[in-house]
């Protein structure tokens, strides 16, 4: 039976031509295709295709999620505090300002009646001296306002700042199953628009919410200091108030979940389309491609609106509310002030309580919407830092020396735990040894190098490095055996300088140039303009793909690790550059481990062991000659090459 290829075993080394993946394997963030949708370019170490997510129900645990949260600002408890107390401090001098400024009235209303009467005049000093320490409050006000911003501002940004630093660590320590059910997208905005969410909602709602109760309770002691008849007016307004809060956050808040989560979708869609471009183009899939988007799009747009409706709603209905408020104190106060048991300006007074009542009472509601958004984009934040790891052993080992000695003893493996793909491997690779490793697409023969450097364990079985189990090594320490050299040749946007000590980062530029000429670049590199100070851009079109594969091999060179792998570095090549490749390739490979997988059977002749793959077992095995002797499998994959060429 053949073993099927899960989608996660072609992104390892691709066995496609260059054009359907080009473009994602020089972008660093290229988004896994979703599993509904046609494939889609992935880059050099890409992963399977995410999956949709379902719509987005309220947060999962919302109290668990904040508490977690919390743990995050208690390291500044102290910018905290301040920031509280300045918040306080500015509702306290603003919430007076309304009954001294009704001082003002009262006085001017009966200094203007004592004129009249011929009794008196108004008390213009008395009003002056009132005023200023009215401004002097405000001032005071703005100035504690401003302190809490520049305080919460702080902590918010230094707590994005170590989220942002987390997420980035735990990309590179989550295994590669996690991508294969995961979409980059999605993981690219949690670092992005999850964590911008929780940055503005943060500030916003930890402030908002401690200066909306300070100025309720304020308020409402300032009113009852003025007149309990019209306080109690006031505070009737409270329940119709608090019914419509209530409905709109729930109403809100599913829909400011799905929000977050379809964002996420979009962007992965987006991330995928734009790398993928060259591919969508060729197979003439524009309209394809555009239709998927709107259809993400809409559910964005449904979501989106919805929410924001919901809550836009919130201030129309409060000031409905608080005018109805104006109604009660209006028509009650002029009878209390007809009967004489108030003046004048305690009305005008009242009135601006009523606006700095209800006010909070929507901050309140709005703290809550904030609240939601906040939760939905931490859970996400903390759902991905949460995700598995790759574990290692407690105790890992190294070897004495290293030679670059492989064993692969009974080896077990398969993306699926029904669907094997490896069944039996068993190889032992003496050091400085060439290994060939050929069959049919889906055999298996990427797989083996996925196991070798555990990007996934052995089900059964052991493969042994250095005499070492690898499930004893650190996994860092592990790779440091390796080099590889790709069928895709990814290149970041910088100078070929910095691409080739991208394999040792401590070389210097002498040993980035002995390597470049080992690896038979350095020739067109001096032709470039800047020779190795030549700027490769994003998508590392201005060099050819022949050059891309020359500047990686020169990668591996400057590694200088015991043990090698070329993943079809030659199949994306014309015969002239292909030879050149080669060249450099056998160079790389003196005195080295090196195992080679190979479609052109003929770049492998020299190999001191072919070993012929079909549905994961080894079929035969011998060198080149002695496998066309036997006029078996390997003769068949070999002749296949020449078929339609006389």
């Amino acid at each position: 039976m053949s073993a099927k290829r899960t989608p996660s075993q072609d992104n390892f080394a691709p066995e496609t031509s260059d054009a359907s993946r080009s473009s994602a394997t020089r972008t660093a963030t290229a988004s896994a295709s979703k599993a509904t949708r046609p494939a889609m370019p992935r880059g050099p170490m890409g992963h399977g295709p995410g999956r949709h997510r379902g719509p987005a129900e309220k947060p999962k645990n919302f109290k668990g999620t904040l508490k977690q949260l919390v743990g995050y600002l208690k390291p500044h408890a102290a910018a905290l505090i301040a920031a509280v107390v300045m918040a306080i401090a500015s509702v306290a001098f603003s919430v007076v300002g309304p009954d001294i400024l009704g001082q003002v009235i009262t006085k001017v209303f009966e200094g203007l009646v004592a004129k009249v009467q011929g009794t008196g005049a108004i008390d213009f000093e008395g009003i002056a001296r009132i005023m200023l320490l009215l401004l002097g409050l405000y001032a005071a006000s703005a100035g504690a306002q401003l302190a809490q911003g520049f305080l919460m501002t702080g902590v918010t940004q230094k707590i994005c700042f170590k989220l942002r630093g987390q997420i980035a660590q735990k990309m590179a320590r989550v295994p590669l199953s996690y991508f294969d059910s995961h979409a980059k997208g999605d993981v690219l905005s949690r670092i992005t628009n999850d964590v911008d969410t929780l940055s503005q909602s943060l500030n916003q709602s930890v402030t908002q919410l401690i200066t909306s109760i300070t100025q309720i309770i304020g308020v409402t002691i300032m009113m009852f200091s003025i007149s309990w008849e019209l306080a109690l007016v006031t505070l009737l307004t409270v329940p119709t108030a608090l019914v419509i809060v209530t409905i709109i956050v729930k109403l809100s808040q599913k829909w400011f979940v799905r929000q977050q989560a379809q964002l996420g979708m979009v962007n992965g869609i987006v991330e995928e389309d734009f790398s993928g471009q060259n591919v969508i183009q060729v197979f003439d899939k524009a309209d394809a491609a555009v239709t998927r988007f709107q259809e993400e799009n809409e559910r964005l747009y449904e979501s989106a609106w919805k929410s924001q409706f919901l809550s836009g709603l919130m201030q129309p209905l409060m000031k409905l509310v608080s005018n109805m408020g104006y109604v009660g104190v209006v028509v009650v106060g002029a009878t209390l002030a007809v009967s004489g048991r108030i003046q004048i300006g305690d009305i005008s007074a009242f009135m601006q309580y009523v606006q700095n009542f209800t006010q909070p009472i929507t901050q309140l509601a709005n703290v809550s919407n904030t609240l939601q958004a906040m939760a939905a984009a931490a859970e996400r934040i903390f759902e991905f830092l949460a995700a598995p790891e790759e574990q290692g052993p407690e105790m890992p080992q190294l070897p004495a020396a290293r030679t670059g000695q492989v064993s692969f003893n009974h080896v077990h493996f398969g993306y699926e735990p029904d669907v094997p793909v490896i069944k039996d491997f068993t190889c032992n690779v003496e050091p400085g040894a060439t290994v060939a490793i050929v069959g049919p697409t889906g055999s298996g023969k990427t797989t083996l190098m996925k196991l070798l450097l555990r990007f996934y364990d052995v089900q059964e079985g052991s493969i042994l490095v250095e005499g070492l189990d690898v499930r004893q090594w650190g996994r860092q320490q592990l790779r440091e055996d390796f080099a590889m050299v790709l069928q895709d040749s990814w290149l970041f946007e910088g100078t070929i300088r910095d691409n080739i000590r991208y394999g040792r980062l401590d070389a210097t530029d002498a040993q980035v140039e002995e390597a470049a000429h080992v690896a038979r670049c350095a020739e067109f590199i001096e032709t470039l303009p800047g020779g190795y100070d030549f700027v490769i851009n994003e998508e590392a079109s201005n060099v050819s793909q022949g050059q891309r594969q020359l500047i990686t091999i020169a990668r591996a060179v400057l590694a200088d690790r015991p043990v090698l792998i070329l993943d079809e570095a030659t199949s994306n090549v014309d015969t002239r550059t292909e030879a050149l490749i080669q060249d450099a390739m056998d160079r790389l490979m003196a005195d080295r481990t090196s195992f080679v997988i190979a479609h052109r059977l003929s770049t492998i002749k020299k190999a001191s062991v072919i070993l012929v793959l079909r549905d994961g077992d080894i079929v035969e095995k011998g060198t080149h000659e002695q496998l066309l002797a036997k006029d078996g499998f390997y003769a068949q994959l070999y002749n296949s090459q020449f078929e339609g060429c006389e």
